[in-house]
């Protein structure tokens, strides 16, 4: 090796080189007009490793040279042609003579599946043209008068696999999909598109969150380059794209990094962390340096290499808790007493540091589903460093609250008041996700309460609550037109349900809910600060009800008023001097008042609201033509 490739292993074993992608895996330098291809791979605990593969032979191993104290193995082929999606595995000898076969951990591309052969892919031909895309998402995700993000966010979320398919079931590629969804996107009001896994996965029904391939994305779909043309068509189209990324934990799968050469050695060596009873995965070892630069660089070659804007961070919990999914005595406290895991709280400070002080305008999004402190705090304020995080129990209360026969949600008014007491302490992102339209848990529409018709009435009003709330916003697909099923990763959506009046409906709804929320400063501008908010009526438990307003930072206003019961209610607003409410969006246009008049009361004055069972109105406060600022 010489001087520079020294250096590059020295800080892969001293836990910093975050562009080991560009040290380990297959590399390539053409020489007076040969290809010199050198492979490495960390195995320590191995006494041989070796190259099978097709150029050079799939039954005895080209041997590999051990190059560093570390465990870092070297050779160097040298080839008269081209190997450019040849097909090679890493065969490691391990210390009680039993032979492994493994794909590449940095490979670049791979067969996937049960087979796991890494594929060479060294040489990008993709020409991209996303600059302008870039000036914009630079002028987005900053601070601007003292809010962070201070423009809509509005997040579909998407499973590859199953998003369309063809009518012999196979799925669309990378390019079909960003043929179809930027149109589709662009039209529904969504400003950023998050995918689940793309990794190279072996097993479908994980829906990719069981990773071995973790640099390279999955063939299911095309070739690393067809997913560049996704990305760089996303860009163009005004979409931004979030990547799922999972650095908690990886499958059993022989070909993968479990116990990689034969012994533990990207998981954990004790038993107490080692392994997840309810995935049957392995957890990362974070405490090993050379396990930082593996994962770290994993995040950053996604935004240096496929120009991603973001990462949504896969079950931060189970990497943040020592008793995640154990009962008591299966797990060691933190040095402290906690079960807090000390080396999860350093992985995730050097993570979002290093991919921030690159990327300071890109997102990293915690799937976080405890209540550790300071996920989206900064790593300078004694925080984890993430720019948003999930806010999975205002979903979930939410859900419970919805799915209840109107006559019992009195004693779960706490649904929709309580949020906002800790609205402000993280980022937030409000999601719908995947992972509530799953086993058993029912499509966003088939949870609500009561009638088919009943349905699309509270599914308007839960909407327009979401979207209306603190937080950015985020939306499975099949949720916008009101898909009943629940969600098969196996089987398309179901776009022939917008041949039906009610769905086609509720699509076109959810376009002009969007298309309200990019457009009002109110809806988006203080998000994450308390500035934004205030309520009008909290407590109206009885009638199923909430009155609020949202400001953005120039102090204009709007109020929205969301009846969740069963009947008519009327809501009386206390509002300062004003002779109108003028309504901006109404769940059940003709069933709302468009105006209301302001009438003097004693302290005030005061508008009173009729709103139908099951809806709700968006309105602007006006003295004749003009606006009132708070």
């Amino acid at each position: 090796m010489n001087k520079q490739e020294n250096l590059a292993g020295y800080l892969f074993h001293e836990g910093t080189n975050f562009a080991s992608y560009k040290y380990l895996g297959c590399t390539l330098k053409i020489v007076r007009d040969k290809y010199h291809y050198t492979f490495r791979t960390w195995a320590p605990n191995a006494r041989a490793v070796g190259l099978i593969s097709d150029f050079s032979g799939w039954d005895a191993p080209i041997y590999m040279s051990r190059v560093t104290p570390g465990g870092v193995w070297e050779l160097l082929y040298i080839s008269d042609i081209s190997l450019e999606k040849q097909p090679y595995k890493l065969w490691i000898e391990t210390e009680d003579g039993r032979v492994l076969k493994k794909g590449d951990p940095y490979a670049r591309f791979s067969r996937g599946l049960a087979d796991g052969a890494s594929l060479i892919f060294t040489r990008s031909d993709f020409t991209w043209s996303d600059a302008a895309w870039f000036r914009h998402r630079a002028a987005v995700v900053r601070e601007k008068n003292g809010a962070f993000i201070p423009y809509p966010i509005n997040i579909y979320e998407v499973h590859a696999g199953s998003f369309m398919r063809h009518e012999d079931g196979r799925p669309l590629s990378y390019r079909e999909l960003a043929d179809t969804l930027v149109p589709y996107l662009r039209a529904m009001g969504y400003t950023h598109i998050e995918l689940l896994p793309l990794m190279e996965h072996p097993f479908d029904a994980s829906w990719g969150y069981q990773v071995c391939g973790f640099y390279a994305p999955t063939s299911r779909f095309g070739d690393p380059d067809d997913l560049r043309y996704f990305i760089n068509e996303m860009h163009r189209g005004g979409i931004g794209v979030i990547l799922d990324w999972v650095p908690a934990h990886f499958p059993r799968d022989e070909w993968g990094l479990f116990e990689f050469d034969g012994r533990p050695l990207y998981e954990y060596q004790g038993k107490d962390r080692q392994e997840s009873r309810s995935w049957g995965t392995r957890f990362f070892d974070l405490g090993r340096e050379e396990i930082q630069c593996f994962l770290v660089s994993s995040a950053l070659y996604y935004l240096r290499e496929f120009h991603v804007d973001g990462l949504r961070v896969d079950a931060v919990a189970s990497m943040l808790y020592l008793d995640y999914d154990r009962d008591a005595g299966e797990w060691i406290p933190a040095p402290d007493g906690s079960n807090i895991n000390p080396e999860a709280v350093a992985f995730f400070k050097k993570l979002n540091t290093a991919v921030l002080s690159e990327y300071p305008d890109v997102l990293m999004i915690a799937e976080e589903s405890g209540s550790h402190g300071g996920i989206t705090r900064s790593v300078s304020e004694g925080g984890l460093g993430f720019n948003m995080k999930w806010n999975m129990g205002f979903a979930n209360d939410l859900y419970r609250y919805l799915s209840l026969d109107p006559i019992y949600r009195a004693g779960e008014h706490k649904a929709l008041n309580f949020p906002i007491m800790y609205a402000f302490t993280e980022k937030y992102c409000l999601p719908i996700s995947h992972d509530e339209v799953v086993h058993g848990k029912r499509s966003f529409i088939d949870k609500m309460f009561g009638s088919y018709e009943d349905k699309f009435s509270e599914a308007r009003a839960a909407m327009l609550f979401i979207m209306t709330f603190p937080g950015k916003k985020l939306t499975f697909m099949g949720t916008e037109y009101a898909q009943f099923r629940e969600w098969d990763y196996a089987s398309s959506l179901e776009w022939f349900m917008l041949d039906y009046p009610m769905h086609r409906a509720f699509r076109d709804y959810v376009r002009e809910l969007n298309m309200l929320y990019l457009s009002r400063r109110e809806l988006h501008e203080l998000d994450f600060d308390s500035r934004g908010f205030s309520w009008l009526l909290p407590d109206e438990a009885k009638k199923n009800s909430v009155a609020y307003r949202r400001i953005d930072t120039d102090g204009n206003s709007v109020i929205v008023v969301v009846n969740f019961s069963g009947s008519e209610q009327t809501l009386s607003l206390s509002l300062p001097r004003s002779n109108r409410l003028e309504a901006l969006f109404m769940t059940s246009p003709g069933a709302l008042p468009d105006s209301v008049a302001v009438e003097r009361a004693p302290g005030g004055y005061r508008a009173d609201v009729k709103i139908p069972s099951f809806s709700g109105a968006v309105y602007k406060e006006k003295i004749g033509k003009k606006t009132i600022k708070l």
